[in-house]
């Protein structure tokens, strides 16, 4: 036997520092103290119920006393420290009445009460210790070494000591311990663990990476951007298990309901003990009075919509879905419109050149060198189309950005100005701009000197999924809009492919976010953008949705929910997701609710007993604890990005 124990012992402390290891603090039941307790009280109460049957009333007695005690050292102590507090909770509720058993001399109903709450109490703490544990097991890709090379060759640290600027080499197989930089090397990557993306992603140097992907079968090196405790996996991992202090709509309505509860329950309890001395029967009232206690607490309540949304959270982060509060993924369950950004969300954000108009005698390569002149100064994205079809070219002097509209300098001594047709007028060129608008091209008009050279039609092309995703919103009855600073005609042509009906162009970032409240109107909105100028919209919306793991560091910080991916499958199958788990909380809700109605007049006119109301009871809660994780499923999910 003590060998045995001895086994036990170093099998706990074992898993106990492989789980500190991996960040998860849900231990196996056989070594966790708060699930031992609650079954060693229940042993006792066996025990102690079979020596009463067999005759064995005072050692019974005594058995069922250490029971009680047992059972009742898991949730008085903390009762009583929050009473000194002047607090009140079940806990206090269940400590009243157990002592209050015991006075009228059901030490058994006592023990009872006691080793099911204890019980029900360590099931709901497992499951959100589950719960957490599928939020922190993300950090379970993350390797525990990597390698980097160094003056002296190749070294083997630990990963959490990665520094920006180290150069790791990632060999095929191996896990990327930070985000990076590929530098030399060219390999496919399983982003699916991070993105919910199943197919591999192409990668060479210049190309970034995510920490936490899988390298194929070329060797990389990888010049790290991030260090190994501040990178994108570990943010995304802060940011979920941030998300469950944040409570919705539905978890405010249950602690609104549960806080007045336990008062209301004294009250009530008293009342009835009060009227047992009026009508001169102490005993059956007072014991009444216990059993409305029990009847009436709202245990079942405060774990209904925790345990729920807990476990829908840390299940969306695993298909690269991050909610930030429970408040945004109540709202999204409820979003009724989609309003996308064009550029990056509806589109790959690769635009290309894909036609120039000339006017006058010059030629396609001056319209493209006057543009590259001005360009080779910007971020823009067009601009990167520009300078990939421009002829080389010096960079003009004296530049000048006009957010929204262009660019002006000087080049070869005279004035150059480019940009949208509304700031510089395309004049001869009216009928080749029209025409290329109504491709679905951008349009950037270059001028010299006062005189248009000519036209540079620019397309971004749509997301093969895109129309997919919009279909599939339809079929749900959610809207879809479109937000873009293109020209009406553009934005019209590029909608009509994906199917889009309602769309504001020529959209400023100021603009989206009016569009946005107008939606809002009406409907509850959700907006998805990947880029700075999203932003306002973004925060505006009544749930800001961004990206795509490169957006903009002001989109991720204004949306209330991040997709690592840049797939929008997962867009409609993300609502699927929230839907679901606002069915399930509401109708845990109304569960526990109806379990309190239901007892309550049984309690009241004696037809249930403290045992079989504390029974009752705790198989209620351990049902809405069990119908909450079913939150934690997300088959539907997947198969909805991979069709």
């Amino acid at each position: 036997m003590r060998t045995a124990t001895c086994h036990c012992a170093v099998r706990c402390r074992h898993e106990r520092r492989v789980l500190r290891r991996q960040h998860l603090d849900h231990l196996p039941w056989w070594c966790d103290l708060n699930v031992l307790i609650p079954l060693a009280a229940g042993v006792l109460l066996l025990i102690g119920y079979e020596l009463e049957w067999a005759g064995f009333d005072v050692a019974g007695t005594i058995v069922l006393g250490a029971s009680l005690v047992a059972g009742a050292s898991t949730f008085v102590p903390g009762a009583v420290r929050r009473l000194l507090r002047r607090k009140l909770g079940v806990g206090l509720l269940m400590t009243i009445a157990a002592v209050g058993a015991v006075l009228l001399g059901h030490v058994g109903e006592a023990a009872a009460l006691a080793f099911l709450f204890s019980i029900a109490e360590a099931l709901e703490d497992r499951a959100m210790d589950k719960a957490r544990g599928g939020l922190r097991a993300l950090l379970g890709l993350m390797p525990d070494t990597a390698v980097v090379s160094r003056l002296g060759g190749e070294v083997t640290i630990p990963a959490h000591e990665l520094r920006v600027l180290d150069h790791l080499v990632v060999r095929p197989g191996d896990r990327i311990a930070t985000d990076g930089i590929v530098i030399s090397g060219r390999s496919s990557l399983d982003t699916s663990a991070i993105t919910g993306e199943s197919i591999p992603v192409e990668v060479g140097p210049a190309d970034a990476v995510a920490a936490g992907s899988i390298n194929g079968n070329g060797p990389l090196q990888v010049e790290a951007t991030a260090d190994g405790t501040d990178n994108s996996l570990t943010t995304i991992v802060k940011l979920v298990e941030q998300a469950h202090a944040h409570k919705g709509d539905r978890a405010r309505l249950a602690d609104r309901i549960a806080k007045p509860l336990v008062p209301a329950v004294l009250i009530a309890a008293a009342l009835i003990a009060l009227f047992g001395i009026l009508v001169g029967d102490t005993d059956t009232w007072t014991e009444r009075a216990l059993v409305v206690l029990v009847a009436a607490s709202p245990c079942a309540l405060a774990i209904a919509v925790p345990v729920t949304v807990i476990s829908a959270i840390g299940a969306a982060s695993r298909f690269g879905l991050i909610i930030k509060s429970g408040e945004a993924f109540e709202r999204l369950g409820s979003v009724q419109l989609v309003a996308f950004d064009k550029t990056g969300t509806l589109t790959r954000n690769r635009p290309t050149v894909a036609e120039v108009a000339v006017a006058g005698p010059g030629d396609r390569d001056e319209v493209l060198r006057v543009a590259a002149a001005l360009e080779v100064h910007s971020t823009h994205p067009l601009a990167s189309a520009i300078l990939a079809a421009g002829a080389s070219a010096e960079p003009a002097t004296d530049v000048t950005e006009h957010p929204g509209d262009g660019v002006t300098g000087v080049l070869d001594g005279l004035p150059i100005r480019i940009g949208n047709p509304r700031w510089v007028p395309a004049g001869t060129l009216a009928d080749q701009l029209s025409s290329m608008e109504e491709r679905g091209m951008t349009v950037v008009v270059a001028e010299r000197s006062g005189t248009v050279l000519g036209l540079i039609g620019i397309r971004d092309e749509l997301k093969p999924e895109a129309a997919e995703t919009i279909a599939e919103l339809k079929r749900l009855h959610i809207g879809s809009a479109m937000l873009t600073g293109d020209n009406i005609r553009t934005a019209h042509a590029l909608a009509r492919q994906v199917g889009i009906t309602e769309i504001r162009a020529e959209q400023k970032p100021a603009d989206k976010a009016v569009s946005v409240s107008e939606f809002q109107k009406h409907r509850h909105t959700a907006m998805i953008g990947d880029g700075i100028n999203d932003a306002p919209a973004l925060a505006t919306a009544d749930v800001g949705i961004a990206m795509g793991a490169t957006g903009s560091a002001a989109a991720i910080e204004s949306a209330d929910v991040a997709f690592t991916g840049t797939d929008l499958r997962l867009i409609p199958a993300a609502l699927l997701h929230a839907r679901r788990g606002r069915r399930i909380m509401t109708v845990n809700i109304a569960l526990a609710l109806g379990v309190i109605v239901v007892l309550f007049p049984l309690a009241l006119t004696g037809v249930l007993g403290l045992a079989g109301v504390v029974l009752v009871h705790e198989l209620a809660e351990v049902v809405i604890i069990a119908n909450g994780i079913r939150a934690a499923r997300h088959n539907t999910t997947r198969q909805a990005v991979a069709r």
